[in-house]
């Protein structure tokens, strides 16, 4: 019986079970389906019931619900909303000042400077998935704050690799400016490369594709030529450093005005993977959190890190956009929509524990720290920030969208 509990037929029927009918729960009691799906891998996670644990093929589709995420959002997005200057020193800001709080309560509690840096390293990280789809459930991509939100955390991105291998290059003493150039220019060339082939090229073939008689006898090849390009995308994003999340957002919004007429809508198609796929990420997020590693001391330091995060990312984020221009409810709201971890801070915690820079016990705390700011970002927004009148851009948005 034992054995049947850890074949990847069950592990993966059991996944796809409790994922679907944590989304049609959440759905069904109006609340957001990222908060009932972590809660739900909680249950049978390791944490509770041990029904499924978090393995290599379990975090193979957690990182394949991601990468369908970020290309159905993608859609959302016009690659002017990315560039935009604000959104860089919204980035900047929101990497520099949480790493700085997260090294310094690591040391504050006595850590050794190593586990410091990369804590401070773990704390810059922001996940694009856990906004992007409490946004989408809300009906408000469109506006200002998201736009800034979505930016940002794909410069963020980058930003963050850069961290990351600042942070390994000065624990092993190997630190150059040379390498840390040559990943940035590496990084930012994949990106702008990236969408300009996308826009320019594919998406121009795709339209052109369209009108034959081969896609007017099978309309659903379109579909399955994008699907293989994002994740293609996806392949180029992981060859140069980068999440391969950021691929796959890219090749959305290459592929976002792309007009269909003989074939399926791409979205329309991509968004029924999504709720799969992004189903089971979500559902991860809770199964790798183990409760039954925490000590007294971790559970302190971890309350004192969760603090620490998400007021680090809220100044750090909220101020440059409030400098910027948005009001200050905007401000708050792309603060606390860059504050969730998630998978991002978890992946560092992990090169973290196998490079032996940090003990289980802060790998433990940066994992749990990741699943709480996760947690925090749907509350508030659906329970504090999108209740009432909107300000600023947000109330432009809504009228127009309400004379349409």
């Amino acid at each position: 019986m034992e054995s049947l509990f850890t074949s990847p037929e069950f592990q993966m029927s059991i996944l796809l079970f409790v994922a679907l009918a944590g989304y049609l729960i959440a759905s069904r009691i109006n609340q957001s389906a990222v908060i009932g799906l972590i809660l739900v891998g909680i249950v049978v996670g390791p944490s509770v019931l041990g029904l499924i644990t978090y393995t290599d093929f379990v975090r193979s589709l957690a990182h394949l619900g991601a990468v369908v995420l970020l290309f159905v959002i993608g859609f959302e997005f016009d690659i002017k909303d990315i560039v935009q200057p604000r959104n860089g020193a919204i980035a900047l800001i929101g990497v520099i000042i949480p790493w700085i709080g997260g090294w310094g309560i690591s040391l504050a509690f006595g850590f050794d400077s190593a586990s410091a840096i990369f804590v401070g390293t773990a704390c810059t990280a922001t996940s694009i998935a856990i906004t992007a789809n409490v946004l989408k459930e809300l009906g408000k991509l469109k506006t200002e704050a998201a736009k800034a939100i979505i930016g940002a955390a794909v410069i963020d991105d980058v930003l963050a690799l850069l961290v990351l291998a600042i942070s390994m290059d000065m624990v092993s003493g190997s630190f150059t400016y040379l390498g840390i150039a040559f990943t940035t220019i590496k990084a930012l060339a994949f990106i702008v490369i990236g969408a300009a082939f996308g826009i320019l090229v594919i998406s121009k073939y795709l339209v052109r594709l369209d009108k034959t008689p081969f896609v007017k006898k099978y309309p659903e090849f379109i579909f399955i030529f994008a699907m293989m390009l994002a994740f293609l995308y996806a392949i180029g994003a992981e060859l140069v450093g980068l999440s391969a999340i950021v691929g796959a957002f890219i090749a959305g919004v290459s592929f976002k005005d792309v007009k269909l007429h003989q074939s399926r809508s791409l979205k329309e198609g991509a968004e029924y993977l999504q709720i799969i796929f992004a189903s089971i990420f979500f559902v991860s997020l809770g199964i790798i959190a183990d409760f039954h590693a925490l000590t007294q001391e971790i559970i302190i330091f971890l309350v004192a890190l969760t603090i620490i995060a998400i007021i680090t990312k809220v100044i750090g984020c909220g101020i440059p956009a409030k400098l910027w221009g948005l009001c200050t409810k905007d401000s708050l709201i792309v603060g606390f929509g860059m504050s969730p971890r998630g998978e991002v801070a978890m992946i560092v915690a992990l090169i973290g524990l196998e490079a032996g820079i940090i003990g289980q016990g802060v790998y433990v705390a940066l994992v749990l720290m990741s699943l709480l700011t996760t947690l925090v970002t749907p509350l508030v927004y659906r329970n504090w920030f999108y209740r009432g009148e909107y300000c600023g851009s947000d109330e432009t948005v809504t009228n127009i969208d309400k004379s349409n």
